[in-house]
């Protein structure tokens, strides 16, 4: 591919890479913090329907002349882990030793948590970089044993698409331990000057929200833990070379955390000039606002949420902040909300007397069905992972994982072929679904174009 010109600086675009939900998507209780995920914990969940509907919000986006881009899921169950942890035997053996003896690993290692992309990295697109280039961190997600074991997969899968390596930087993941805890671009937002023409072609302001100080004290929730540390997002911050004028630290307020808020992506959204929050989302609220406007090149248009219209409990039940705010060519914004935003009336009635009839660019609402990945805690915003990247880069990825009518009916028949109607955690067990997960994971790879990227594909 040509260098970059000065022509493709112009056509720059937002792809939203969403997760694919894996073959093992089940209701497990295992995120403590995350209240849809602890409330639907041992229900029977319907794999198939789950990622079918995330294709159908991908393939929706797509249709309405968004960049949409799709990444695989982790390999399920996660074998290799239980081995790691003393249960031997062939994989029957295995299994059904973790199901009798620890079925919280079983569930574990089963998690198709990775449907999260949100949670997958830290991206700081080229035009902020100083090499010029899109800079990746994975996130190592050390706070909870089923995400931890998905950053090494994760480095593959980003490494195998984003690999011309005149165009992409990959960094190596935090060092795991509490002191620099790192889940990704769920508490990171990029906010740039304009909005129209898609919006993106200009430098931006990286605004990095963190719960709690490792080593500098401070306020830090008392309920439930804060998943972000300021010292993991000031070493992506260095990483990636982002110099103190483009960024701005704010402190996720530990009330809020301590309401389920886990991360920031629960209660903030933010695109081009806009950030949408509802008060409870910063300790510093005017702090923070103040240091966005000191940075932004254009003024900052921020869109307050009171808790007199919406209170933290409906804020988190029906992931209102937990929404996808799309850029349109005429400089309005679309925001896509979750069906549970509909069937809440207080909700309801603040986008449409507060969002949709306020002085901002929002002027549709877009609402979408992904309750499979409600109850388990994630809504629109947590299933995609947001990467900026000019006409060059976009020509610079590798395989088959841009949107398009061909690839979106390939992947509905591949999961229609591939994936249960239904499973509990009992089904955990089978080793059935284990030969049935590596036989689609197998196949997908194929269809995507991306190469061998599992462990089993790997020989390990």
């Amino acid at each position: 591919m040509s260098d970059t010109t000065n022509a493709d600086a112009t056509d720059v675009r937002e792809v939203n890479f969403d997760g694919l939900v894996g073959p093992t998507h089940n209701y497990a209780g295992l995120a403590h913090g995350n209240m849809a995920s602890m409330r639907h914990g041992g229900l029977a969940s319907n794999p198939r329907e789950a990622a079918l509907q995330g294709l159908a919000k991908m393939k929706s986006l797509m249709d309405a002349g968004y960049a949409q881009g799709v990444l695989p899921p982790q390999q399920r169950p996660d074998l290799g882990a239980l081995r790691a942890l003393g249960f031997s035997g062939d994989n029957t053996q295995v299994l059904a030793r973790a199901a009798e003896e620890a079925p919280q690993l079983l569930r574990a290692v089963c998690s198709a948590s990775s449907m999260w992309t949100a949670n997958a990295a830290t991206i700081t697109p080229s035009l902020d970089a100083p090499d010029g280039r899109v800079h990746f961190t994975p996130a190592n997600l050390q706070s909870s044993f089923h995400r931890y074991l998905e950053p090494e997969t994760t480095g593959r899968v980003l490494a195998s698409i984003f690999r011309d390596e005149r165009h992409f930087a990959h960094h190596g993941v935090l060092p795991a331990t509490p002191a620099f805890s790192d889940e990704g671009a769920a508490n990171h937002t990029r906010l740039c000057a304009g909005s129209g023409g898609n919006g993106y072609d200009e430098a931006g302001v990286h605004l990095f929200v963190y719960g709690r100080q490792a080593f500098g004290g401070g306020l830090a929730p008392r309920r439930y833990p804060a998943r972000q540390t300021l010292e993991a997002s000031q070493a992506i911050a260095r990483q990636h070379g982002l110099a103190d004028s483009q960024v701005v630290f704010a402190q996720q307020h530990p009330d809020a955390i301590d309401a389920g808020v886990f991360h920031n992506d629960v209660i903030a959204v933010g695109n081009g000039p806009v950030l949408l929050y509802h008060e409870m989302a910063f300790l510093d609220e005017q702090g923070t606002l103040d240091a966005l406007r000191a940075r932004m090149s254009s003024p900052l248009i921020p869109i307050r949420v009171p808790s007199e219209a919406v209170s933290l409990e409906d804020a988190v039940s029906t992931y209102l902040f937990n929404s996808q705010l799309l850029s349109n060519p005429d400089g309005s914004m679309t925001l896509v909300v979750p069906g549970e935003c509909q069937e809440n009336e207080a909700v309801w009635r603040t986008i449409q007397d507060l969002l949709l009839a306020g002085y901002n660019p929002i002027s549709e609402v877009t609402v979408k069905d992904v309750k499979q990945s409600m109850r388990n805690g994630g809504g629109p915003a947590c299933l995609r992972l947001r990467v900026v990247l000019t006409a060059a880069e976009r020509q610079a990825l590798n395989g088959r994982v841009l949107l398009n009518d061909a690839l979106y009916a390939d992947l509905v028949d591949w999961v229609e072929r591939h994936y249960r109607d239904s499973l509990t955690p009992d089904d955990l067990a089978d080793p059935q679904l284990a030969d049935e997960t590596l036989t689609a994971l197998d196949e997908l790879t194929r269809l995507l174009g991306i190469g061998n990227v599992y462990p089993f594909q790997l020989g390990s």
